[in-house]
């Protein structure tokens, strides 16, 4: 198989919170890649990653990191698939790596989810590839019905919880 997703984490310590993308993708029947690169230790090999990614067949690149969080940045500006970035609770509770992600300058755009919001970024990743494959689209479609669905299945069941003043 071909990814069409690359997971990128600045390192595996990073690993127990992008699984939760892993688990989307493939509950999603999406090829994806994972690996760890480093925008400070391995800018060689981040540079190469970056480069040869749509040659490769990906089609969206998801980055993950804390602290500096440069990694998604340093990749989306040497290529032209869109790059999600996931800023990682470290320091400071991820707010330096929220802002390091979200705040890039003018020309070098990275779309940026929420401190360790990886199923967020898998999400927003498998709608960019439903733009153009029917069979993702339907699968997406069928995973948001899911969702409604179980808040209807919530609200059945709250109506059987009962406080003497509880109205409905």
């Amino acid at each position: 198989m071909t990814p069409l997703v690359s997971i990128i984490m600045g390192s595996t310590s990073d690993l127990p919170v992008m699984e939760k993308a892993a688990r989307f993708l493939d509950s999603m029947h999406i090829p994806f890649e994972m690996l760890a690169l480093s925008a400070h230790r391995t800018p060689r090999e981040v540079e190469k990653f970056a480069s040869s990614a749509k040659d490769r067949g990906v089609r969206v690149i998801i980055a993950a990191a804390g602290m500096a969080a440069h990694l998604g940045g340093v990749i989306a500006s040497m290529t032209t698939l869109p790059v999600i970035g996931v800023p990682i609770r470290s320091s400071f509770d991820g707010l330096d790596a929220l802002l390091a992600i979200v705040q890039m300058p003018p020309g070098i755009p990275v779309a940026t989810v929420g401190v360790n919001a990886a199923e967020n970024a898998a999400i927003l990743a498998t709608q960019i590839l439903a733009l153009s494959d029917e069979e993702i689209d339907r699968r997406l479609a069928d995973h948001k019905a899911g969702l409604t669905a179980k808040i209807v299945k919530a609200n059945e069941e709250l109506r059987s919880v009962s406080f003497p003043y509880k109205t409905n």
